[in-house]
């Protein structure tokens, strides 16, 4: 795992921006960009607070990224004060985290951009630790990147680190934290040896390096006890995890019970592959289970204490939104907010200094 520093902030140079598209409004509301021109065009420079804040309470994200779209894409950006939450706060309803202080001609063109920013990271963020706190003590694997666009994935990878994923998928997923994707033998390369799992692992073990995890997925031709065993006999020490990631509209080989919950990867399907391995001398294997999982169902798994130690977790991350909204709530040092909001001051916010 990366050591990771709390309470540090990603510089703006990280995020890679298209700088001169957002600086000239290409993502923004059109009405944002009218406004700047108008007050460009009436010489008209009103020094405003602007205050951002959600609703609802989250795990607060995508503050570095939106601090870094001022500080690169406003114009005389030296010239505002911007104080933020960290990423990875917890914050409650209403809660300001982040304002902005300066010459509203300068950033108004930039209020889509950082809000769209935070609103996605924050979901995603929110989310995912939601789900890793009702798997814990098990550790939770950030597998979504093809459920969204790619363009998404490395602040999303970022928004799953700093909230308690384990693993990412992507290297993209990976890129702000100085790690690398992780994964499992896909069922892709078990069909490209015409559905021999144990031909694949053992060619993905041949020319792989010894430093990725041997992660067998076992569930190819829907029997997940003897594809275990079958690989576990062929790779031996070397083979580190077997996943488990049986169909929704399935039930294994192995599953008795014909009830829909038992479908997919199921408590009894777990325990059967457990016993199996355990009986066979390879209790050093370890269980993943994957498709479908989401937080109820991983804290059933918990209080049945069904024997999985690692949960792969896939659009279940994407199924939460968070919108965060921005106001100007004081016009050169005096109140001034539209009805029903008011400068709502957070000690906790620090003063940006990159």
């Amino acid at each position: 795992m990366v050591k990771w520093i709390r309470r540090r902030r990603l510089e703006p140079k990280i995020f890679k921006l298209p700088v001169q598209k957002i600086k000239s409004g290409w993502y923004s509301d059109k009405y944002f960009v009218r406004t700047r021109e108008v007050l460009l065009r009436d010489d008209k420079h009103p020094n405003v607070l602007m205050q951002i804040f959600a609703r609802k309470g989250s795990i607060a994200c995508g503050l570095d990224e939106a601090i870094a779209i001022l500080r690169l894409c406003a114009y005389r950006p030296k010239e505002l004060k911007i104080k933020a939450l960290y990423d990875g706060d917890p914050i409650k309803p209403m809660e300001t985290v982040m304002t902005i202080e300066g010459d509203y001609s300068t950033f108004a063109h930039l209020e889509t951009v950082y809000l769209g920013v935070i609103s996605r990271r924050s979901a995603v963020a929110t989310k995912v630790k939601r789900i890793a706190d009702a798997a814990k003590p098990k550790r939770v694997l950030f597998f979504p990147a093809r459920f969204d666009h790619y363009s998404l994935q490395t602040g999303d990878g970022y928004a799953a680190f700093i909230s308690g994923a384990l693993g990412v998928s992507t290297d993209a997923n990976a890129a702000w934290w100085g790690a690398r994707g992780e994964g499992t033998i896909p069922h892709g390369l078990i069909a490209a040896y015409n559905g021999d799992t144990v031909r694949a692992c053992v060619a993905f073990d041949k020319y792989m390096p010894k430093s990725i995890k041997r992660i067998a997925l076992v569930d190819f031709e829907n029997d997940c006890v003897k594809t275990s065993l079958e690989v576990a006999v062929a790779l031996g020490k070397r083979l580190w995890a077997v996943r488990l990631d049986t169909a929704l509209d399935l039930h294994d080989k192995s599953v008795r019970s014909r009830s829909r919950s038992s479908l997919g990867v199921s408590p009894e399907l777990v325990w059967n592959v457990r016993e199996a391995l355990d009986a066979n001398g390879f209790k050093f294997v370890k269980i993943v289970v994957s498709c479908g999982f989401d937080e109820d169902r991983i804290r059933m798994f918990n209080q049945r204490k069904v024997p999985y130690d690692l949960v792969g977790v896939g659009s279940a991350f994407f199924r939460l939104k968070r919108n965060f909204t921005a106001d100007i709530v004081t016009v050169d040092g005096k109140p001034c907010a539209k009805v029903g909001r008011h400068y709502n001051p957070n000690p906790r916010l620090r003063l940006v200094t990159v």
